[in-house]
């Protein structure tokens, strides 16, 4: 086949082609950018590094949650971390409990995938 030909015949095959999902794309740039500022807290060091593996790990999040679901999770975890009786009804609640330790394992998955060193913390 021609080179001349190649184009057009691509073109038909990519037509027929039905669109992927954008499964890990459905978190806004906003919170993205809040989950990588919060990750270089975490993590201080070479900063061009280190927003290299906080994107990733926050890639790596969003292939196993949605948007929606991380959202849930993270305020859970954030609710657990309110002072006085108001914080003590949350965290003796199995259910938020079980959300927060949910969130933690997908994250300890996504920076061990992405290298970030939660030992040196």
């Amino acid at each position: 086949m021609t080179p001349r030909l190649l184009l057009p015949v691509a073109v038909a095959l990519l037509a027929g082609v039905p669109a992927l999902p954008a499964a890990a794309n459905d978190f806004p740039t906003q919170e993205r950018v809040l989950y990588v500022q919060e990750c270089l807290q975490q993590h201080p060091g070479n900063s061009y590094e280190m927003i290299s593996k906080c994107s990733c790990a926050l890639d790596a999040l969003a292939t196993e949650l949605s948007y929606d679901d991380y959202t849930t999770l993270h305020t859970a975890t954030l609710a657990q971390r309110i002072a006085g009786d108001r914080g003590a009804a949350l965290r003796e609640n199995p259910s938020v409990g079980k959300e927060v330790k949910r969130l933690r394992e997908i994250q300890a998955r996504a920076n061990k995938h992405c290298f970030i060193d939660t030992a040196a913390k």
